[in-house]
C-alpha cells in the first residue's frame, strides 16, 4: 500500500469532530426534554445540559489522551499492552456486548418512533428488521466511506432542525420559561444524570483514533464533537420549555417531534412537518447504528482476526434483532435504556479511565 493510499484512508481532527456529534445526536434527542423536565420541573435544565456536556466533554478528554496513547491501534491491542492478553479479551468482549446493545437499542427506537409517526399499520417487528438490513448493508462496504456519510447528512439534519426552530418561534411564551432558577441543586444534578444517555456515543473515539491523520488532535476532535450536540440541546430544549412549558413536556414521550408537529409552514406547502423531520432524522440514526456496529466488528476482528468482517455480520445480525424485539412495551423500552446507559458508564467510561491511569503509572505507550 502507498503512501498516498494509506493517508486516503485517514480522517482529520474536524471530520472525526464531526462524526463524534452525529453519534453523539441520536435517539436521545428526541426524549431528552421530558427527562429534564421531570428532574427539574422548570427551565432550569439548561443548567443540567452544561454541567452533563462538560462532564462528557472531560471524560471524552481522558478517553482521547488514552487512545491518542497507541495511535494505530485496537482497543483489544492496547489493553492487552496495559493490562494483560487475558483481560485485554474479557474488557474487549464487556465492550462488543455494549456497542452490540447500543445498536439494539437504537434499531428499536426507530420502530418505536416509526410507527407511532409515519408507518402506522406496520409491525414494529418488520421496521426494525428493514433498517437493520440497510445498517447491514453500509456496514459491509468502506468503512471511511461510510464515516463520510456524516459529512453529507449532518448539515441537512442541522437544517432542517433550523426550520423547526424558526417556525416555532412565534409560539413560545415567555411565562412558560418563568420563574428562573428555581431549581435546587439536587434537581439539577438528577437532571444531569439524567441526560446522560443523550450524550452517549463520544466514546467512539476511543476506536476510531486509529483512522486519524493525527492521533493526537484527538482532544481536540472532543471539543468540537460535544460543542455541537451542546448548543443543539440546549436551543432545543429551550423551546420546548417556551412552546410546552415543563408540566406539559414532562407528559410528551417525544418532546422534539411534538415541537415539530407545531410547525405551520404559510401557504400549506407542508401540512406534516414532524413526519419530514423525523425522515431526515433517521439519517442521523442511520449513522450511528453502523458506527456502532461497525465498531463492534473492529473489536472482534481484533480478537479473532481469522473470522471476516462479513461473517461476523452475519453472526451478529440475528442476535441485535432478537435483542431488540425484548422489551414489550415504552416502560421495558426506556428500562432497557437506563440500564444500558449505567453498564456504559462502567464499561467504556470508568474501565478506560483507569486503563489511562495504569498506563501512566507503568509508562507503557505505544508507537506508531
Amino acid at each position: 500500500m502507498s503512501a498516498q493510499t494509506f493517508a486516503e484512508k485517514l480522517i482529520s481532527k474536524n471530520h472525526m469532530g464531526i462524526n463524534i456529534a452525529s453519534v453523539t445526536i441520536g435517539v436521545g434527542i428526541l426524549t431528552f426534554p421530558r427527562t429534564l423536565a421531570k428532574a427539574t420541573g422548570a427551565f432550569d435544565g439548561w443548567i443540567s445540559v452544561i454541567l452533563s456536556g462538560l462532564i462528557a466533554w472531560l471524560i471524552g478528554w481522558m478517553l482521547a489522551k488514552l487512545a491518542a496513547r497507541f495511535p494505530r491501534q485496537t482497543f483489544f491491542e492496547y489493553t492487552s499492552i496495559i493490562a494483560s492478553k487475558p483481560v485485554g479479551y474479557v474488557l474487549t468482549i464487556l465492550v462488543c456486548v455494549y456497542t452490540m446493545l447500543f445498536v439494539s437499542f437504537e434499531i428499536r427506537a426507530i420502530g418505536n418512533i416509526s410507527k407511532q409517526y409515519l408507518f402506522y399499520e406496520t409491525p414494529v417487528e418488520m421496521i426494525t428488521l428493514s433498517f437493520l438490513l440497510i445498517v447491514q448493508y453500509a456496514v459491509a462496504g468502506s468503512r471511511i466511506a461510510m464515516l463520510r456519510l456524516n459529512l453529507l447528512f449532518l448539515p441537512v439534519v442541522f437544517v432542517v432542525i433550523a426550520v423547526v426552530l424558526l417556525f416555532t418561534t412565534q409560539l413560545v411564551e415567555i411565562e412558560n420559561v418563568r420563574p428562573f432558577f428555581s431549581s435546587d441543586w439536587r434537581s439539577l444534578l438528577k437532571g444531569t444524570e439524567g441526560v446522560g444517555l443523550s450524550y452517549s456515543g463520544f466514546e467512539v473515539i476511543l476506536f476510531y483514533t486509529m483512522l486519524m491523520r493525527n492521533p493526537q488532535e484527538g482532544p481536540r476532535a472532543i471539543a468540537i464533537g460535544l460543542a455541537i450536540p451542546v448548543l443543539l440541546y440546549l436551543t432545543i430544549y429551550m423551546f420546548v420549555i417556551g412552546v410546552f412549558s415543563a408540566e406539559v413536556a414532562k407528559n410528551l414521550t417525544y418532546p422534539t417531534i411534538e415541537l415539530a408537529k407545531e410547525v405551520e409552514i404559510p401557504g400549506g406547502f407542508f401540512e406534516r412537518v414532524e413526519s419530514i423531520f423525523f425522515t431526515i432524522w433517521i439519517m442521523t440514526i442511520f449513522n450511528t447504528c453502523a458506527m456502532w456496529l461497525d465498531i463492534t466488528i473492529i473489536n472482534l476482528t481484533s480478537m479473532f482476526q481469522r473470522v471476516t468482517k462479513i461473517l461476523w455480520i452475519f453472526i451478529l445480525s440475528p442476535l441485535i434483532y432478537f435483542i431488540a424485539m425484548l422489551p414489550q412495551n415504552l416502560v421495558d423500552f426506556f428500562t432497557f435504556a437506563e440500564k444500558l446507559t449505567y453498564y456504559g458508564f462502567l464499561i467504556v467510561y470508568l474501565v478506560p479511565i483507569g486503563l489511562l491511569l495504569l498506563a501512566k503509572l507503568r509508562g507503557v505507550k505505544g508507537h506508531e
